[in-house]
């Protein structure tokens, strides 16, 4: 920072008895110099440019400890940081508010912000979206190293069960732990194929056989092949519930319903059929075990545990619920009013097909879904407009919102891609360091800690953190804030 015109401004050792408020400074900003005055600054005296206005008069310790470098003879203070961060923090001063420009690191940001001694409650709430969604970000990072420290390590004070529960649960549940437990998730996934299979197969007539009353039921092969199946997911399922962690969680996780309901149905229709017939009649004992049958189509969906895809398509949609809820919206409404004046307009045929406007819902939903069955169509004139008129508004109002959510599954899967990266980045620079032997921590040094004014997991202070441009701030104890030349831009 220059401090212009030696008259108006005192040396270093004078008593600085000279008026603040009237003070004018250039602030020098990784060569970018912006002129400031006093009265300006000081309207948030917390902030180190509103300290710098009395720093002279504290000494070359007073100045030192806000700058980077002084030079006395020009009064020309060098701070090595962000210049396009500090032009968007220096709006404070003028306007009460800061904005991110686009392109700058939100996280570099905010450690720009606390460097200038700035409340981030100046920031302005859109940056403040971006910013919370870049440290969830982050904190993913953190959470997924830390499981892979997790797996690595072995914690000598845990007894044999604990050990031996980690052992089964990473065998189970992440395949990409060992070459084993990528068989089994492989095998895993055959079973699941071949009892979908199975039950597709069962339903064919010429592949079924006749019991003694005379009804059909599937071949006992399939029935054989079916069980050996069923086997093979409840015991994958009680070992998963015995080895978890957290039971609870586990119990009423989703993808562990479906499984549940995917093995269910067998052992409830075994048991109906060999004692259900003495506490009921046998044709209905036959028709609940038919009932249930058909839910082992939810076996289906057991795939997802092992397929990234669905996955990604569950959490896109479960983001989309707002653009579901237009496309849903849109057609109701078309299907209530286009249906209602079907009904109206085919009334004056004496061979209408459209009885009710209740009955009408139907044909509307197939035209405007662009279907048609044909199983019910407008007989006169004025219907058969409406209804050109119902499919062109019905192919409107589904693309409306289709490329929102289109959006959102490929910017949630280019996230997960981007934060599978990080987290091996972030595995690669502490082998490395741990390699050049700047890093003497362990697999237990990395921390979930939560503090106020700490946002997240972060590294303990014994690892040697990263300085490249892909550091991660919120995984370090310390404050190791960028140069210019390191700084997002």
């Amino acid at each position: 920072i220059k401090m212009a015109g030696d008259s108006r401004f005192p040396d270093v050792d004078t008593d600085g008895s000279e008026n603040s408020e009237e003070m004018e400074i250039v602030v020098n900003v990784g060569g970018v110099r912006q002129v400031f005055y006093g009265d300006n600054l000081n309207q948030y005296p917390e902030t180190r440019l509103a300290e710098l206005v009395n720093c002279l008069s504290g000494g070359y310790d007073s100045i030192f400890s806000l700058c980077d470098d002084y030079d006395p003879g020009k009064r020309e203070f060098y701070f090595d940081r962000d210049p396009d961060a500090f032009k968007c923090i220096i709006d404070v001063y003028y306007f009460g508010e800061i904005h991110m420009k686009k392109g700058i690191c939100p996280i570099c940001f905010k450690n720009e912000m606390e460097f200038w001694k700035v409340d981030l409650k100046f920031l302005d709430d859109c940056c403040k979206a971006h910013l919370s969604e870049k440290k969830e970000e982050l904190e993913e990072i953190a959470r997924r190293v830390q499981l892979i420290l997790d797996d690595l390590g072995v914690d000598a004070s845990e007894s044999r069960w604990k050990r031996c529960q980690k052992c089964i649960w990473k065998f189970l549940e992440k395949p990409e732990s060992s070459y084993p437990a990528r068989v089994i998730a492989v095998l895993s996934f055959l079973f699941i194929l071949i009892s979908s299979v199975v039950m597709c197969v069962g339903t064919i007539p010429d592949l079924q056989v006749v019991d003694a009353e005379g009804n059909r039921m599937e071949h006992p092969t399939l029935d054989s092949i079916e069980t050996a199946c069923i086997g093979w997911f409840t015991m994958e399922y009680v070992l998963r519930l015995i080895s978890s962690p957290n039971k609870l969680h586990f119990a009423f996780s989703f993808m562990n319903i479906v499984d549940v309901l995917a093995i269910l149905p067998f052992y409830v229709s075994l048991t109906l059929t060999h004692l259900g017939a003495k506490l009921m009649e046998l044709s209905n004992v036959q028709q609940a075990v038919q009932a249930l049958r058909i839910m082992r189509i939810a076996r289906i969906f057991k795939l997802a545990r092992h397929s990234s895809g669905l996955q990604t398509l569950t959490y896109a949609l479960k983001r989309s619920f707002k653009e579901l809820g237009l496309l849903l919206m849109y057609l109701a409404v078309g299907i209530f009013v286009f249906s209602a004046l079907g009904y109206t307009m085919e009334q004056s045929h004496p061979e209408t097909l459209f009885k009710s406007i209740p009955q009408s819902f139907w044909w509307a939903i197939i035209t405007m879904t662009t279907v048609g069955y044909g199983d019910i169509y407008p007989k006169t004139t004025l219907g058969k407009l409406n209804a050109a008129i119902s499919f062109l508004c019905g192919v409107i109002a589904i693309a409306l919102p289709i490329h929102p959510i289109i959006n959102n599954f490929v910017r949630y899967y280019n996230k997960q891609r981007v934060l599978e990266t990080a987290a091996k980045h972030e595995l690669e620079l502490m082998e490395l360091n741990s390699a050049e032997g700047k890093a003497t921590g362990s697999r237990s040094e990395l921390e979930d800690l939560s503090r106020e004014g700490k946002e997240g997991p972060f590294y303990s202070s014994r690892i040697k953190v990263s300085h490249s441009d892909t550091f991660i701030h919120l995984l370090s104890e310390e404050k190791h804030y960028r140069t210019r030349l390191q700084s997002c831009k």
